[in-house]
């Protein structure tokens, strides 16, 4: 789709790859979150600071870890290719991989704050009525630290949408096809096209304010 000169294309396809990756994390993450925030198992240390990991470590570490793990010649690359008929590296299934890489961490972090800050006296009351485990958290836990999950989860979706190192190296630069939004902006700007940079900056810029505000809003005031 273009308008006055302007694919955007990269936009559309980094909205449905953040989205896709979000919903992951939020899949994955609460039960990560769930289980470092009320449990207690060997490796509860070394599992938090795995699924930190992906915040500190260079892009170029993690796309390269990403595409020894997907790759053709791995096992996952080759289950994948022969579950889906095609390779996962190089195309945009590839970028929702690596926008996931960081949206779990913060995902998770977040939402273990959320559901350590919830009043425990709840929890008892309701074990103490016979609730399940998996009764409490829906009915109990999760209700009382929605607010707080959400705007997580609106940070997990603006961190994804702008994901750049990682998305490059296993999903590549091809237009019309991997080229997310951050991506096309960086091309933008290597190939002179200013005009593109700036207003594919300002879309980015004015989503990420969007979000945040949102996050703001959901977050639980504090006086």
């Amino acid at each position: 789709m273009t308008f006055v000169g302007l694919d955007w294309f990269p936009l559309w396809l980094s909205l449905r790859v953040a989205a896709l990756s979000t919903v992951l994390a939020f899949a994955g993450g609460l039960w990560i979150a769930y289980l470092l925030a009320n449990r207690q198992f060997r490796g509860k240390d070394v599992l938090d600071a795995a699924v930190t990991l992906p915040l500190v470590l260079p892009p170029t570490v993690l796309g390269y870890y990403l595409l020894v793990l997907l790759g053709r010649s791995s096992p996952l690359g080759k289950l994948w290719e022969a579950v889906f008929g095609s390779p996962l590296v190089f195309t945009w299934k590839a970028a929702v991989v690596a926008a996931l890489l960081h949206a779990l961490p913060l995902l998770v972090k977040s939402a273990r704050a959320a559901l350590e800050s919830v009043d425990r006296n709840y929890e008892r009351a309701a074990r103490n009525l016979g609730a399940s485990e998996w009764k409490l958290f829906w009915r109990v836990t999760l209700p009382l630290a929605w607010r707080s999950i959400f705007a997580a989860t609106a940070l997990a979706f603006a961190r994804a949408l702008g994901d750049f190192g990682v998305t490059l190296m296993v999903a590549g630069n091809i237009p019309g096809r991997t080229q997310t939004v951050a991506v096309a902006i960086y091309d933008a700007v290597e190939s002179g096209n200013g005009a593109v940079a700036r207003t594919l900056v300002l879309v980015v810029s004015a989503l990420a304010l969007v979000l945040l505000t949102l996050a703001n809003r959901l977050s639980p005031s504090r006086v």
